[in-house]
């Protein structure tokens, strides 16, 4: 095999993608979500991801339902890893790690999802790949982060939700905790790794010397539980499931109407005026016991007068009724199912629902949430099938040749 040169290069006009992040290497080594998000963010806005995964025990998420195609090629797989090449690489043997090495003289940015101490073990942590490239951007996700007494333990989804505070919230009060219907701790974690990443990345570009981004899923919830961790520090009151309910503020939850529910917000002084207007009560807004905010708060007077008239205003009508009638005037939100959400206007107007290739199939799936005025629409690629592009990628960044690829792959090491 050719010896490698160890001059640092960003990836070609033949390999690489158009956006903000254009010319920036990515070498993602992670599976499942927590990290596959990451690094589609990054491939959508213009960097050559590389998914790197061992030939013999590829990303199980590609076994993941639903399926589609002649192929019946994992469409959850693709949702996280569009845009995306992937080659094999048996991180365990020792041609594979020199083969790594190489490659990280050839990236910006390489991003595992491992446990702690997984990539040392191999000898691959970040202060070996470092010294191959000073610049790199190691950013590494895990469920309890890289210091701290429980950074060893492993995590999934679920485990985040647990330690993060969040699920101790979420549902109603006279039932047990509910965790939060979606992988929130993988998605929030993916999603604040990705923003370190490209300010870790503007400091080398500015320094020329990287660093490691250290994200792990419990922070990530548990910056997202709003109030709780300020009215406990302050009050010593631990949040606690609500329901639809919101410890501070009414009217401001769901309500029900003629085919579904609606979210109503008009706690406000100004947002009742108009919502009384709106529904035929104006002279509701003078009504000495409920004229103020902090009136119509008190849980007694809510019960009492408040919700009967809610239900009374919003029984008539229809959600798409009531968006007409109030929704450009006060926050009045129709509560959507995904079906409603999919083919929502103005989801498809903000390009959250894209056409992505799988196999022989063009599905709808979630788009990029980050609107630059300057990226326009990023082309969707399919998501790779394992090793994928094992000969563009080496040839192209390692110089192998095809024999050394076939020889590489007969040994185990691709």
């Amino acid at each position: 095999m050719d010896s490698v040169s160890s001059e640092h290069v960003t990836a070609n006009n033949s390999m690489g993608r158009t956006g903000p992040l254009s010319g920036v290497v990515v070498l993602d080594i992670t599976r499942v979500v927590a990290g596959p998000y990451c690094s589609m963010m990054l491939a959508d806005m213009g960097a050559t991801v590389i998914k790197v995964e061992n030939p013999a025990d590829p990303d199980y998420a590609r076994t993941f339902p639903p399926f589609a195609g002649d192929a019946q090629f994992s469409a959850f797989f693709s949702q996280y890893n569009r845009n995306k090449k992937a080659i094999t690489l048996n991180l365990k043997s020792e041609e594979g790690k020199t083969i790594l090495k190489a490659l990280v003289k050839k990236a910006n940015i390489l991003i595992e999802n491992f446990r702690p101490g997984t990539m040392d073990k191999l000898g691959l942590g970040y202060e070996v790949l470092a010294k191959e490239n000073p610049a790199l951007i190691y950013t590494a996700i895990s469920g309890f982060g890289r210091t701290g007494p429980n950074s060893s333990r492993p995590a999934f989804d679920n485990t985040g939700q647990a330690v993060g505070g969040l699920w101790s919230m979420n549902g109603y009060e006279d039932r047990p905790p509910v965790r939060v219907g979606t992988i929130i701790g993988d998605l929030s974690a993916s999603l604040y790794a990705a923003v370190g990443t490209v300010a870790a990345l503007r400091e080398a570009e500015r320094s020329g010397i990287g660093q490691v981004v250290d994200v792990s899923q419990q922070d990530s919830v548990l910056s997202l539980t709003e109030n709780a961790v300020i009215r406990y520090t302050l009050e010593n009151d631990v949040a606690s499931p609500i329901g639809n309910n919101h410890p501070f503020v009414r009217p401001y939850g769901q309500y029900p109407c003629k085919d579904g529910y609606v979210f109503f917000g008009g706690y406000t002084d100004k947002f009742w005026k108009i919502s009384c207007q709106l529904f035929g009560n104006a002279e509701l807004v003078n009504d000495p016991e409920i004229d103020t905010m902090e009136k119509r708060f008190n849980e007694d007077t809510y019960k009492r007068r408040i919700e009967p008239i809610l239900n009374n205003w919003f029984s008539r009508y229809t959600k798409a009724e009531l968006e007409e009638i109030a929704g450009d005037k006060i926050p009045l939100s129709a509560i959507k199912t995904i079906a409603e959400v999919v083919e929502d206007p103005h989801v498809i107007a903000r390009k959250m629902i894209v056409d992505v290739p799988v196999d022989t199939q063009m599905v709808r799936m979630i788009g990029n949430p980050i609107h630059l005025s300057n990226m326009g629409s990023p082309k969707m690629d399919q998501a790779p099938n394992v090793g994928a592009d094992n000969a563009e990628i080496y040839s192209s960044l390692l110089g192998f040749s095809s024999e050394d690829i076939e020889h590489l792959r007969a040994e185990g090491t691709l």
